[in-house]
């Protein structure tokens, strides 16, 4: 059933390449090279996720910590055990 799901995230700005590095604590951890300007790290991070989910960018959306390194996203139009599969976490243990 696909419904949606909330991921927490803690992404990396100005890294030197883009990458998914597994759970850091509770969150996700994403690096982006893209600096944390104008929204543009934002933008490379859900252009990441959606790369890798199969899904549109305008399908992920940041609900909380737009200025933050820590990020709560909602991604829409997904199963949690598709989520869990695609960047090899179990989400049972956030």
């Amino acid at each position: 059933m696909k419904t949606a799901v909330t991921l927490k995230i803690h992404l990396q700005p100005r890294a030197s390449s883009d990458g998914i590095d597994g759970l850091l604590g509770d969150a996700l951890k994403v690096r982006v090279t893209s600096p944390p300007v104008d929204g543009k790290a934002n933008m490379a991070l859900k252009r990441l996720l959606a790369e890798r989910l199969g899904l549109s960018p305008s399908q992920i959306e940041i609900i909380a910590g737009r200025r933050s390194r820590e990020k709560l996203l909602r991604i829409s139009g997904i199963s949690k055990k598709e989520v869990e599969k695609a960047f090899g976490i179990d989400l049972r243990s956030l």
